[in-house]
């Protein structure tokens, strides 16, 4: 192909996903939207969710409704559609076409499926078209029949989002300031059934950030946070800072290591990751593009309880805990509370959240979809 209509050709996608990225302030509170996906002339199940400004879906789902072919290959998985076909690569290395080029295609796990850009499906011979203000995204090839503009008039009604069922669990109030996000780190533990439990009797989900040593300890813990519905994160596994800490390709290492036990206990993996003794100060930039460019999304906190310090004073950290949580209110922004999945912990988790119901928060739980609250700001 001569080199003038390979460039019009690069500038033509550049120029079109350009498009797809959702309007400002779409993502208020956090939360990144998703819209149902509408495939050739229908609009299907699939949600397209908006991570980092960019529309993501399964991988599955969406060779499922367009007839492409998955095949494993040892360096990523083989993607095939009617007539052109890419090799997904491996550790987010990109895209291989046919023609040898090798594209960006940043991939992200999600609750154990595989989520794509959907700009891979032009690679394929599709085309992709976005229309914010008519709740369109759609991904369509010479056999569809309708123009997209017949197409957004005949299907409106359902195009147009309606409230999540379960909108009650993973950000409830919908009110800036108003979600809680609970956190635990360093489990499981002996202690994680005594904690499951409270959190049951109480209504609430919180998110844990596991060691992989700990996974392999206490495999049944795993398993239950899983099913109870906690969000899922890992925390590494050694937590020794000359280990961990020993270079970006060793940090990158052991969350690898952690996510691989992670899916073998809990049937699927996570986007979610928090360094030992959060990321400030040692994990640094070098850090942060070595592990990130993987698909994880960095958390630390903006509340911090110290029950690892202060341990059985029960008061001290309940009114910490409280204090910070009532200064974040002024600024409306979500506390994010970082505890420990220890004995001690139990001695105060019921007054906390007795006391943040009856203040009227509700109760969240991390997803790989929601900006990360870090130390660094890195929304990656």
């Amino acid at each position: 192909m001569p080199i003038k209509k390979v460039m019009l050709l690069f500038l033509s996608l550049y120029l079109l996903l350009g498009t797809l990225t959702p309007a400002a302030g779409a993502a208020a509170g956090g939360v990144s939207p998703s819209l149902k996906l509408a495939v050739e002339d229908s609009v299907s199940e699939i949600r397209a969710v908006s991570i980092h400004n960019t529309y993501y879906v399964p991988l599955r789902s969406l060779s499922d409704a367009l007839g492409w072919r998955i095949t494993g290959q040892k360096n990523g998985i083989q993607v095939a559609g009617n007539s052109r076909s890419l090799l997904l690569l491996s550790n987010n290395g990109g895209a291989l076409l046919k023609d040898g080029t090798t594209v960006p295609m940043n991939t992200v796990l999600d609750n154990g499926s595989l989520l794509i850009p959907l700009k891979l499906s032009i690679y394929l011979g599709y085309s992709v078209s976005y229309e914010p203000d008519k709740y369109l995204l759609r991904v369509w090839s010479g056999a569809a029949k309708l123009d997209n503009a017949a197409f957004a008039e005949k299907f409106k009604a359902e195009l147009k989002p309606k409230p999540s069922p379960d909108a009650g669990t993973a950000a409830s109030s919908g009110k800036p300031g108003q979600t809680v996000y609970l956190t635990f780190d360093d489990g499981p533990s002996a202690t994680t059934t005594q904690l499951l439990d409270q959190l049951g009797k109480h209504g609430v989900r919180a998110s844990f950030f596991m060691l992989g040593q700990h996974m392999r300890q206490y495999p049944a813990q795993v398993k239950r946070i899983a099913a109870d519905g906690h969000g899922l994160g890992l925390h590494g596994m050694t937590h020794v800072k000359d280990k961990f800490y020993a270079s970006p390709a060793a940090a990158l290492q052991e969350m690898e290591d952690a996510n691989a036990i992670l899916t073998k206990l809990a049937g699927k993996g996570t986007t979610l990751i928090r360094p030992p003794y959060g990321s400030k100060p040692y994990f640094t930039r070098s850090f942060r593009d070595k592990v990130l460019v993987q698909g994880y999304h960095l958390w630390d906190w903006n509340v911090d309880s110290e029950d690892w310090k202060y341990k059985e004073d029960s008061a001290t950290i309940y009114n910490s805990v409280m204090a910070q949580v009532h200064k974040l209110k002024s600024s409306k922004t979500d506390p994010v509370i970082l505890m420990h999945d220890q004995k001690a912990t139990l001695l105060v988790l019921p007054r906390i959240l007795d006391e943040l119901k009856k203040e009227g928060y509700s109760f969240g739980v991390i997803t790989g979809s929601m900006t990360p609250v870090n130390f660094w700001k890195d929304k990656r």
